[in-house]
């Protein structure tokens, strides 16, 4: 059969694609006289499932003729078949360009076969994912073999610490395998997740240039993802994926095992617990990482039954569904409802919690563990065949997806050409079939899913008898004066307000634009809605706040689904926008946040520091590092739920002022740290290292300074940040990668780069307005300061009012030893003797002029128009004399720059005795009622200034007072 008439044979809508590959590849065809039987029905298969295949073929044009003469496409490879191959590429390479090029020309030869025989079906799924599984192996093993080499020829061999006896022992690098690699079941187009670890602390046997055992496998590491990881213009050889160990990106690149042991023993959380099932050693010392594994596995699997792991994976779940609806990725295999993940959660849920008791359940591979089902937990039959049979399609489809082009995506194509080529690939002659029996598949997952993981609550079926008066009135079928007497009698206090309010909804132009499904997911929702909102005491104006959210949902109505789905996110969604303002116009902007109010126990129990810290780092763990967009909308979409979660609380009662603010500021820290490590590690990649006299500088030597709000940590909503960067590194060295910049202009661009991922409006907003103005010379100073540039600034130029800033000022994130020699010189700075008659000049003029600019302009009655903050006796006032108090007597009480915050700053003042205990009390308490105001207002959409009642007449008449005592005596 010829070329000709195989494409002759196709569908219709494939054909023209069919001429284009098989044109774009005549000059190989023409190469090969002779042609084995089946070869054109074959080839066609291939070309129209692969543009990577087809691209490889036509760069390097002998490799279709050398397949075919090894019999590569008709055989599947024996064990060690891989490494053997590679190895013999590699073996007597000493460059390492010329070693990077022959692993990726290796790579995309065995990634042409793999692709033909899983398209021709030669090869079936279980063989294809192991063969896939082996050739990562193999590359990740020999690689390493070829860099071990080369690093102990230059350091020396990283030995353990001498024994009882002085003797020590060699070390290699182990190189775990997660996930899919794990459990041998990698896809066609798979990262590869990592975790390096060694047996023991110790250091290389060089004589001269030894290293620690950590420095010397970080090193290692470093070298071995540049291998298999840099796009060259071969391509690459496996995306590399390291944020699955100990810490995250925050932890070290390798760690001992001890370390490992420690860490999952006392800080290792549920997901990792997930995470580790499919755990194996693919590289380096394979015996020592199954000597690990064996110390791990009572993490994994608990002695007793476990039935915690439902919730758990019920929870990683709708996290996992939340960041389906965020994306739109209701159509990929993987993640979206029906698909892989579900599957995968099933098994691995009777892992978690009889795998402890049961050896058998101890397996990585998800089709070894089916089977068991049955025996093991009563699970029938038909549902393991079901769960079986829908695994292997959905992942032929995963395939054939990520075959056309050698892309990390699971995502069905919306294009008609795009469908015609997966059901092609599938077996099918057009989409519609496919789809349907996709769709089978992905209904019985669910449905096991459900049964499994999330049983379904029953409803409670009484119906809600005013729900048909409530669709008549809002559809507009009843007479207005019967619409006003129904409104009334309901509770609304304001009846025709609240008719105003539903009727322009129900005309408005969104309203009439939108689509039918829409329009029945609203009725679905309206009548509970209205129910419950006329049972709050501003009914009326909870209605508009609770109508503008779902106006901007109309057509995004998959937020209507979930609140419907969710009846207490409903209940909540009311209960948040009567209380304020607020709530409901960031839930008009991110829709996406009401996600957050499903679960009570979560919504009003805001997360402390190192949970934050944790659950980052989980999100950020299913976003590439190259993706900056999508880095930037997961870092707002963190801050935006957060700070929701706070502000319910705050609203509500549940946390007091002090503890708003630190939720508040917690989450700015953690949020900062994720950035500089995200900024570092991508001009690490761009630029390499920055250089010390030591060697590499591995980890940043940077800090961000916390000034005003987040130094004093009283960050409010919507606070901007007063930020200063500080670095530690020789502006006379350069960085070590191939387009090195010296050391200055690297972390310059690291400071640019902070700002960038902080302040960039995306379609989520800003993460933080940054304001840099309190840096040495301010806007037309350096971005980026030397620790001794600064000192030298702040002992020689600086003005008063930037040493009064200076007592907010604290780091936030960064080089712990750079902090503690930046504390030193803020301690330096700040105990310097001082004439407190000058002093008090400076302080009082400052305050002066802010106040002709910055105060409310309404004198006709000063005590009841207030302005919180810049007027006489506000906010302002206080910090101004704490300041003074700090600065006039730090040389002689070291005790009063201790803290930042100016609670803790008052106590110390009264502890010396600078303030007597009144007045020590009265400013405490004024401060904080001034700041509980403002947060108010904050969540009511207002202003800072306020018409003072007598309590804050009172408290401000007080602050005045003790002003002029204070500062004029």
């Amino acid at each position: 059969m010829s070329f000709q008439s195989a494409i002759a044979a196709l569908p219709s809508e494939l054909q023209t694609l069919a001429h284009k590959q098989v044109e774009a590849l005549q000059p190989v065809f023409e190469s090969m006289p002779s042609l084995p039987d089946q070869f054109h029905q074959d080839c066609l298969k291939v070309l129209i499932g692969s543009d990577f295949v087809v691209e490889q073929l036509s760069r390097r044009q002998s490799t279709l003729p050398d397949l075919i003469a090894e019999g590569g496409l008709e055989r599947q490879y024996e064990l060690g078949e891989y490494a053997a191959r590679l190895r013999q590429r590699i073996l007597d390479l000493d460059d390492e360009a010329a070693f990077h090029r022959q692993l990726r020309v290796f790579r995309n030869y065995e990634m042409v076969r793999l692709i033909w025989r899983d398209l021709t079906r030669k090869s079936d799924t279980r063989n294809t994912v192991i063969e896939l599984s082996a050739l990562a192996d193999a590359c990740i093993d020999e690689a390493l073999n070829w860099l071990y080499a080369k690093a102990c020829k230059r350091w020396g061999v990283p030995q353990s610490r001498p024994n009882s006896e002085g003797i020590t022992y060699p070390q290699q690098l182990v190189v775990l395998g997660m996930g899919k690699l794990g459990a041998k079941e990698l896809n066609l187009s798979s990262d590869i997740d990592l975790i390096f670890c060694y047996p023991k602390n110790g250091e290389t046997d060089h004589e001269r240039s030894s290293l620690e055992n950590q420095d010397f496998f970080i090193r290692l590491g470093q070298k071995l993802i540049q291998a298999l990881d840099n796009l060259t213009l071969d391509g690459f050889v496996f995306r590399v994926d390291m944020r699955l160990r100990p810490f995250g990106s925050a932890g070290p690149l390798a760690i001992s095992f001890n370390a490992m042991e420690n860490y999952y023993q006392e800080q290792g959380r549920d997901w990792e617990r997930y995470a580790m099932v499919k755990v194996r050693p693919v590289a380096g010392d394979l015996a020592e990482g199954e000597r690990l594994l064996t110390e791990l596995r009572p993490f994994v699997y608990r002695k007793y039954i476990d039935f915690s792991a439902f919730e758990s994976l019920r929870d990683m779940k709708q996290m996992i569904n939340r960041e389906v609806r965020r994306k739109g990725l209701e159509q990929n295999v993987k993640l979206g409802s029906g698909g892989i993940r579900e599957i995968e959660f099933i098994a691995q849920a009777f892992q978690l919690i009889r795998g402890g008791r049961d050896r058998d359940l101890q397996q990585r591979e998800l089709l070894n563990i089916l089977p068991l089902l049955p025996d093991k937990i009563g699970m029938p039959i038909e549902a393991v065949n079901e769960l079986a049979q829908a695994y292997l399609f959905l992942r032929d489809t995963e395939h054939a997806i990520q075959a056309i082009a050698d892309k990390q995506t699971q995502e069905l194509p919306d294009d008609p050409l795009g469908q015609a080529r997966i059901a092609f690939s599938m077996g099918f002659l057009e989409w519609q079939a496919f789809s349907d029996q996709l769709s089978l598949h992905r209904q019985a997952v669910s449905r096991h899913f459900a049964d499994v993981i999330a049983p379904v609550v029953e409803d409670d079926d009484e119906e809600d008898k005013a729900a048909e008066q409530w669709m008549w009135l809002f559809k507009g079928e009843i007479e207005q004066a019967q619409a006003l007497e129904f409104l009334t009698e309901k509770g609304f206090e304001e009846a025709q307000a609240a008719l105003k309010l539903l009727s322009d909804l129900r005309n408005s132009r969104t309203m009439q634009l939108t689509q039918q499904v829409a329009r029945e997911r609203l009725y679905m929702i309206l009548p509970e809605l209205l129910e419950r909102i006329v049972t709050c005491d501003n009914s009326t104006q909870t209605l508009e706040r609770v109508l503008l959210l779902i106006e901007a949902v109309l057509r995004r109505s998959a937020y209507l689904v979930l609140l419907a789905e969710n009846p207490g996110a409903l209940q909540q969604l009311v209960r948040l926008c009567s209380a304020s303002a607020w709530f409901s116009v960031l839930l008009a902007k991110q829709p996406v946040l009401l996600d957050e109010l499903i679960d009570p126990r979560t919504l009003f129990t805001p997360p402390d520091k190192a949970r934050l810290q944790a659950e980052l780092n989980q999100q950020l763990l299913r976003i590439s590092e190259q993706d900056t967009e999508q880095l930037m909308e997961a870092l707002r979409y963190f801050k935006h739920a957060h700070v929701l979660k706070v502000a319910a609380s705050d609203i509500t009662g549940a946390l007091p002022l002090m503890k708003v603010s630190d939720y508040l500021t917690w989450l700015a820290e953690v949020l900062l740290a994720a950035v500089l490590d995200n900024a570092w590690r991508g001009l690490v990649e761009k630029h390499g290292y920055p250089m010390t006299d030591e060697g590499p500088m591995l980890q940043p030597r940077f800090i961000v300074l916390g000034y005003g709000k987040l130094g004093g940590i009283e960050l409010s909503y919507g606070s901007d940040l007063d930020l200063v960067f500080i670095h530690d590194s020789d502006p006379n060295l350069s960085t070590d990668g191939e387009k090195s910049l010296s050391n200055a202009v690297f972390f310059n661009r690291l400071g640019q780069r902070v700002i960038h991922l902080l302040n960039t409006f995306t379609p989520s907003g800003q993460l933080y307005e940054i304001d840099m103005r309190l840096r040495p010379s301010g806007n037309s100073g350096l971005l980026v300061s030397s620790l001794k540039a600064f000192s030298d600034y702040q002992h020689k130029e600086a003005w008063t009012w930037e040493h009064q800033a200076l007592i907010r000022a604290r780091v936030v994130t960064g080089d712990s030893k750079l902090a503690a020699a930046f504390e030193q010189v803020r301690a330096d700075i700040l105990s310097k003797p001082r004439d407190r008659s000058r002093l008090m000049d400076d302080v009082v003029h400052m305050r002066e002029k802010m106040r002709q600019h910055l105060s409310s302009k309404d004198t006709t009655n000063t005590l009841n128009v207030f302005d919180l903050k810049q007027d006489r006796g506000g906010i302002v006032d206080i910090e101004f004399m704490v300041q003074f108090l700090v600065l006039a007597h730090a040389k002689t009480f070291a005790e009063l720059y201790t803290y930042t915050d100016n609670i803790r700053i008052l106590d110390a003042l009264e502890a010396v005795q600078i303030l007597t205990a009144e007045l020590a009390e009265n400013l405490r308490e004024a401060y904080k009622a001034f700041r509980s105001v403002g947060h108010r207002q904050s969540l009511q959409e207002q202003s800072n200034t306020v018409i003072a009642d007598e309590e804050l007449g009172k408290w401000r008449e007080c602050v005045m007072a003790i002003w002029d005592e204070v500062m004029t005596s």
